[in-house]
């Protein structure tokens, strides 16, 4: 049951992802924002799941993701998110687990910087509006 779970929790990650990806197309930053938040709960759901059937010590602290320059580019995190999900879906259904639990992880990583960079230009774009009253 909970395997079933994970890789429904996989494939509504990857709706998500893609449904983000054309409202960034759209340039609608607030619909980016929601289903990229979305499918970050996806994730972590699927990372909650993990460790409940995962019999390996995890060592997350090896999994790190590469460092991002503070002017990263929300479309490139999106895809690359886009691919660690599909590379773990395809790792899942191989049995791979391990290999599914860490490009779920990084994957969510990606994710959580998004949310990140959105909430920080929202914040900067309200003090502009608000400095202008």
């Amino acid at each position: 049951m909970k395997q079933e779970n994970i890789f429904k929790a996989i494939k509504s990650a990857i709706a998500y992802l893609e449904d983000s990806i054309k409202a960034l197309a759209k340039k609608d930053e607030r619909k980016v924002a929601h289903f990229a938040w979305r499918a970050a709960s996806e994730l972590e759901y699927t990372l909650f799941l993990f460790s409940l059937i995962s019999d390996v010590e995890t060592k997350n602290s090896s999994w790190k993701l590469n460092s991002h320059p503070k002017q990263v580019e929300i479309g490139l995190l999106l895809i690359s998110a886009q691919e660690l999900v599909n590379e773990a879906k395809n790792s899942f259904e191989a049995d791979e687990l391990r290999k599914a639990h860490r490009k779920t992880w990084m994957a969510r990583g990606h994710l959580l910087r998004v949310n990140d960079i959105l909430e920080h230009k929202r914040r900067k774009n309200e003090k502009k509006s608000s400095s202008l009253i």
